[in-house]
């Protein structure tokens, strides 16, 4: 077994690729915030792919750790020359790993703020990327503003010089380039949101509003911040993966990364200090990303949704096992042909009935064992994101709505905690507690759950949804997942 690192490159056999590349001579160009799987199977995957072509070499990864759990992630990349191995899982079982050096650094800002920002600040960074998850953008579900009581956001607006958060230590570093007579970086965002640009535009200025307000005008002079829609199924590395690794490659990689075959980044070119030539390597770069991240957002990500609390309830525990299961097959084809297609413009050079059936596919891959706790997990920040306003757009265009209904009722029955054999369920959440303590009381009080403002707005008002919603929790009750499905797809087989 040969552990990782930038000496024993060399050693690793010849199933595993590595650099094509001098990774002494790769400098940092990017900054990037929540190193987790899906960036390293993503966008640093692009630009490894970029500099195997001899280009970018300029454009190395800094990544940024900003949580607590980050510090494991320093830990283990910093004893591996910031290497880690991508294993791409293919269908039939062949594995198919590489070795990606396109991070040249990791630091934890905890650890050392100022550090960081001086990072930032620097000339050479020209790119700041995110992927620090739907709930890391710090704005209201419902309202969509920034949350200024936030304690930690309320820390870095008192002392901006040692910041807490993403906002703080981005903002303060652009007061410093903008003091220095620097230009500003780029805001990339590559997290699951509508709009994902837009979005952190708002809470950046937002943020630097209450802080200095010429300090906002020029960031919403200056900075740019470009849409992008990102889609790689990145299941969580279990320790079988790890085993694995070892067992069929001899390389010892303490935190690997595994993916699916399928990849996709579809990015608006705007960008304020240049970037790397992405379109060499496949990505789509776009001038309106909107049609491909709606596309994505209520097709792929809603469906996940729409699988992950009726399958879990009926006992599965992995996405393939509820997608080589015919019923609710059926009823994921009928959610997106019937509800969440209508709601899309034409999406340039896609077929959307061959994404539609390549989602079935992605889905079904047993070698991914993408968990249905994981797309269970923070689902405050997801329903309303991604399902609510398919929703929304039916029933005011007069359109189905009963799947979708159903699937915010198998989301208020999973929150209850126990699933349909009895055995408990650990919800994930940040609004876990608020949430349980309604869905404790969906027996006697049904409507309670889509009575929740913060997540639904007036949903509940609607008499067409409500009806929907409380037939499928009614069901669900008294004859479980597989019989609410049932009444949901009753001409089976048919488009």
């Amino acid at each position: 077994m040969t552990q990782l690192n930038n000496a024993n490159l060399g050693r690793l056999g010849s199933e595993v690729a590595v650099p094509d590349y001098d990774r002494a001579a790769v400098t940092p160009g990017i900054v990037h915030f929540g190193v987790g799987g899906f960036h390293r199977a993503h966008q640093a995957m692009y630009l490894d792919d970029l500099m195997n072509r001899g280009e970018a070499l300029d454009w190395g990864i800094v990544g940024i750790g900003v949580m607590p759990g980050d510090h494991r992630m320093q830990e283990a990349l910093a004893a591996q020359d910031h290497l880690y191995t991508l294993v791409v899982k293919h269908p039939d079982g062949r594995y198919e790993p590489r070795v990606i050096g396109s991070m040249v650094d990791y630091r934890f800002a905890p650890e050392d703020p100022e550090a960081v920002i001086e990072t930032l600040a620097g000339p050479a960074i020209r790119i700041v990327s995110l992927t620090v998850t739907e709930g890391g953008y710090n704005f209201h579900p419902v309202t969509g503003e920034f949350d200024l009581d936030n304690p930690d956001v309320r820390h870095d607006l008192a002392h901006p010089a040692a910041p807490k958060t993403t906002f703080g230590l981005i903002t303060e570093a652009l007061s410093r380039r903008r003091e220095r007579g620097l230009a500003p970086f780029t805001v990339m965002s590559c997290d699951n949101i509508q709009g994902n640009g837009e979005v952190a535009h708002r809470m950046f200025t937002a943020f630097a509003l209450a802080r200095d307000g010429e300090l906002a005008d020029w960031i919403e002079a200056e900075v740019a911040f470009p849409n992008s829609m990102v889609d790689r199924i990145t299941p969580v590395t279990a320790a079988t993966d790890i085993e694995e690794l070892s067992r069929r490659f001899g390389v010892d990689d303490t935190w690997p990364v595994v993916c699916e075959p399928f990849t996709q980044w579809v990015l608006e070119d705007r960008f304020v200090a240049g970037r790397p030539a992405f379109e060499d390597v496949g990505v789509q770069v776009v001038e309106d990303v909107e049609p491909y991240e709606l596309m994505k957002l209520r097709l792929l990500n809603a469906s996940h949704q729409a699988l992950c609390y009726f399958g879990y309830l009926a006992g599965y525990r992995y996405a393939h096992e509820v997608c080589q299961d015919q019923l609710f097959v059926d009823f994921l084809l009928d959610y997106m042909r019937r509800e969440g297609s209508p709601t899309l413009a034409p999406v340039p050079g896609v077929d959307l009935e061959q994404y539609r059936l390549t989602l079935i596919e992605r889905f079904a891959n047993p070698q991914i064992r993408d968990t249905l706790a994981r797309l269970c997990a923070e689902s405050s920040d997801r329903i309303p994101k991604w399902l609510v306003p398919v929703i929304r757009e039916q029933l005011a265009r007069g359109g189905e709505i009963h799947r979708s209904a159903a699937v915010v009722a198998s989301w208020a029955r999973y929150v209850e905690g126990v699933d349909e054999q009895g055995e408990p369920i650990e919800v994930v959440d940040r609004l876990k507690d608020s949430l349980m303590a309604i869905a404790a009381d969906n027996r006697k009080n049904p409507a309670a759950f889509i009575g929740n403002r913060e997540l639904f707005g007036d949903l509940a008002d609607n008499l067409r949804f409500q009806e929907a919603y409380l037939d499928a929790l009614a069901s669900l009750h008294q004859g479980g997942a597989r019989v609410t499905l049932e009444s949901l797809v009753p001409a089976r087989g048919k488009a």
